[in-house]
């Protein structure tokens, strides 16, 4: 990737100049001009690893926020196309119509049939609204009901990707019972009789999150968030300003390592040096082999044990935050 083309977070910037000065290099070095930069290029590069290595060690929640919203993150169009084969998409919710910020269907994960589902945010302008950036309306939820009925039916483990700002807000998506599909959404999820195992990839925000992440075994990448409501929404109801979303964000406890020290969340997921949006391919593989570990351990399970125990799991969550 090309210096101009790279894309820097507000905390990455002293990551630049340096990667500039790497790419100036490496175009003296294509001119074959007799020029030897390698000695170069790897000091550089080295010191560009030291210094990256050292911003992502002592990142804040808000500069986890930033990462987890970056637009290169993958989304669930990449990991279904890298760690599912056979895989068939199921469309609508058989009562208003299809929505396409919250896909699913079955597929065959390393061996395993599957139902599968995620928040998918788009990739460029004209994906992104046609994905509504990644917000579900009603049928979207209802969409997952169907899915995980699905899965029950067939006796077939649940999989989803969570990566989503929050449900859509609009006018016509709370006529349509917004907030009835995302409670049963959630109570389809604790009532499945399969294992269920899910990833928070990016943002998991608001009931949006909660609705498809019911789940045995709740996984975050390291660098993603998981809260009730977005860092600026919490700093304009709390402060009346928005511009204070730093200090909401410190205050929610949104991050992995706080969510994994307060119970909510079960497993932190190691990113790849940077994020994972500076290798997706690492990220993808990664999380696929922890959830075939999971899923490996949960399909020891019995039906009733693994009821008991998600609806266990969630019970101490309660208990623990008000504890």
């Amino acid at each position: 990737m090309s210096f101009a083309a790279r894309t820097y977070l507000d905390f990455e910037r002293p990551l630049a100049e340096l990667d500039s000065k790497i790419d100036d290099l490496m175009s003296m070095q294509d001119k074959d001009d007799g020029v030897d930069v390698n000695k170069e290029i790897t000091q550089l590069r080295d010191k560009s690893d030291a210094q990256l290595a050292s911003i992502y060690k002592s990142l804040g929640p808000w500069e986890k926020t930033q990462v987890a919203r970056h637009p290169l993150r993958p989304h669930f169009s990449q990991y279904a196309q890298r760690l599912l084969t056979d895989y068939v998409p199921l469309s609508g919710d058989r009562k208003f119509g299809d929505d396409d910020a919250l896909l699913g269907g079955t597929a065959n994960f390393r061996g395993q049939g599957v139902v599968v589902m995620g928040h998918e945010k788009g990739k460029n302008t004209e994906s992104r609204l046609k994905h509504n950036f990644g917000m579900a309306n009603p049928e979207g939820y209802r969409k997952a009901v169907r899915l995980m009925e699905l899965a029950e039916r067939f006796s077939l483990p649940i999989i989803s990707f969570v990566d989503t700002a929050g449900a859509y807000p609009g006018r016509g998506a709370e006529e349509r019972g917004q907030a009835e599909a995302i409670a049963r959404s959630i109570d389809a999820g604790l009532a499945a009789r399969v294992p269920f195992v899910s990833v928070i990839t990016g943002e998991g925000g608001s009931g949006g999150a909660v609705a498809i992440a019911t789940a045995d075994h709740v996984m975050m990448l390291e660098h993603s968030i998981y809260s009730v409501i977005s860092p600026e929404g919490c700093a304009s109801i709390l402060w009346r300003d928005a511009a204070r979303a730093q200090d909401a964000a410190k205050a929610m406890k949104i991050t992995a390592q706080d969510l994994k020290r307060l119970g909510v969340i079960d497993e932190i997921i190691r990113e790849p040096l940077g994020g994972a949006h500076r290798d997706a391919q690492m990220a993808v593989n990664t999380v696929g082999d922890q959830i075939e570990a999971t899923l490996q351990r949960l399909g020891e399970m019995t039906a009733a044990d693994i009821i008991a125990a998600r609806r266990a799991k969630f019970l101490n969550i309660g208990r623990s935050l008000l504890g």
